[in-house]
């Protein structure tokens, strides 16, 4: 007998440990980043203005850089959620929408109706949203939306087969109307996003209404993960007409993914800091930049650009990335980088302005996560006018922040930085 119990426990022993070593490899795909990464500073060759910048923004990092496009940025719930149900609802031939965040409430509702009403009237509409930033989603919205002839696809959704992938998340926020109308920006489907950012309960964002050429990278990105998600490509002049000249902006739009070029979005910004040689301007809701990001920073201020960055204050969604971004603020303040909290509310806008000659809008956060796990797209605008609208906005923002000094950083309670030295390890995956 105290053979053959020793025996079970052995037997149960090794499944255990089998069962253990299993859980950790697949936890341990969830958190790999690409092969392929960046180890050594970009050094200030040329500046922004320089026709040198373009040409390897436009060909080194891939995605063209077309003419002829016209801009307009959207401030808040407000002016967003009506401008793209207004075009959701002019509808004539084809929507495609991804977003990650997709809750149930007034908004998730509002958008579930224009689309299923526009599918039912027969025009083609491809949504993705991604499967954990939809969780607060009710069934019935999801039958609601398939039920009018939505085809509608959840981005890697809890499945056996995607357990090593499961942290990898599809952030982009586009929709695409007709080919012919795009938007991006920092906005999700959900209630916080309503309103003017006028309480704790109302975030500050931003989002932006393209046409022109551009319009097809747009459609171009949503296709990258249709394609992955179904295996289906849309093509034909529906989803691809002929753009025609619409304005005066030079315009590209950036995407990234874990699958496949995953750090092109760590190099446009590393690329677009080191080209900086006046001003630097950065809105960054989640900020936990890497060695190389710090770095590129600091040289940037040594050769005397002024760099500002606008954080949020008191008011943040995830504590532990407020934790890990503040870890490096030090060496920052010490070379001058003006940091700055924004205080009214959470501030979720992701904006960077280099020389009030190039803007870069997007779902793309400032920290390792976007740079080399989520899928991203932000959209580049290299117009003069432009920068300086944003330039406005961004110093809107600034004049409801308190600006951080180095005193106060070194003088933060001793609990705060042994917090930060926890969580500092985790910070690419927050």
């Amino acid at each position: 007998m105290p053979f053959r119990w020793s025996r079970k426990r052995t037997i149960w022993a090794l499944v255990i440990t089998s069962a253990l070593t299993v859980l950790a490899l697949v936890v341990g795909m969830n958190f790999v980043t690409p092969e392929k990464e960046l180890k050594r500073k970009i050094e200030h060759r040329y500046g922004v203005a320089d026709p040198q910048f373009r040409r390897e923004m436009g060909v080194l990092m891939g995605p063209a850089i077309l003419s002829g496009n016209r801009a307009s940025d959207l401030q808040n719930g407000s002016e967003i959620f009506p401008a793209m149900l207004e075009a959701i609802a002019g509808a004539r031939r084809t929507i495609t929408f991804e977003t990650y965040i997709y809750w149930s409430g007034e908004v998730g509702q509002r958008f579930a109706t224009a689309l299923a009403e526009r599918a039912r009237a027969g025009i083609r509409v491809h949504v993705i949203i991604d499967w954990a930033g939809s969780i607060k989603m009710d069934r019935a919205m999801l039958d609601q939306l398939t039920d009018a002839g939505v085809k509608l696809e959840r981005y890697r959704p809890l499945r056996w087969y995607n357990l090593g992938r499961m942290n990898n998340r599809t952030h982009r926020k586009l929709l695409v109307v007709d080919g012919r109308v795009g938007f991006t920006g920092g906005v999700g489907i959900a209630d916080q996003w309503l309103g003017s950012a006028q309480d704790p309960e109302h975030w500050r964002d931003m989002h932006f209404r393209i046409e022109g050429p551009v319009v097809a990278q747009f459609q171009a990105a949503f296709n990258d993960n249709w394609v992955r998600t179904t295996g289906e490509v849309l093509n034909g002049a529906e989803y691809f007409p002929q753009l025609k000249p619409l304005g005066d902006l030079d315009a590209h739009l950036f995407i990234s993914s874990q699958a496949g070029g995953s750090d092109s979005m760590h190099l446009m910004y590393l690329m677009s800091i080191a080209a900086a040689a006046q001003t630097l301007d950065l809105a960054a809701s989640y900020f936990v930049p890497d060695a190389l990001i710090n770095k590129a920073l600091v040289a940037a201020r040594h050769r005397g650009v002024r760099v500002r960055i606008l954080l949020p204050g008191e008011h943040m969604d995830l504590a532990t990335v407020k934790l890990a971004s503040r870890e490096n603020w030090g060496e920052l303040l010490k070379a001058g980088v003006e940091i700055y909290r924004y205080r009214p509310t959470m501030l979720h806008t992701k904006l960077l302005i280099v020389d009030r000659e190039m803007v870069s809008v997007g779902s793309t956060n400032f920290d390792i996560r976007s740079f080399r796990l989520n899928d991203e797209a932000s959209l580049n605008v290299y117009d003069r006018a432009f920068a300086e609208r944003m330039t406005a906005v961004f110093e809107q923002d600034l004049r409801q922040a308190s600006a951080y000094s180095y005193q106060e950083w070194s003088g933060r309670p001793w609990t705060e930085k042994f917090l930060e030295k926890f969580v500092l390890p985790l910070k690419s995956q927050l």
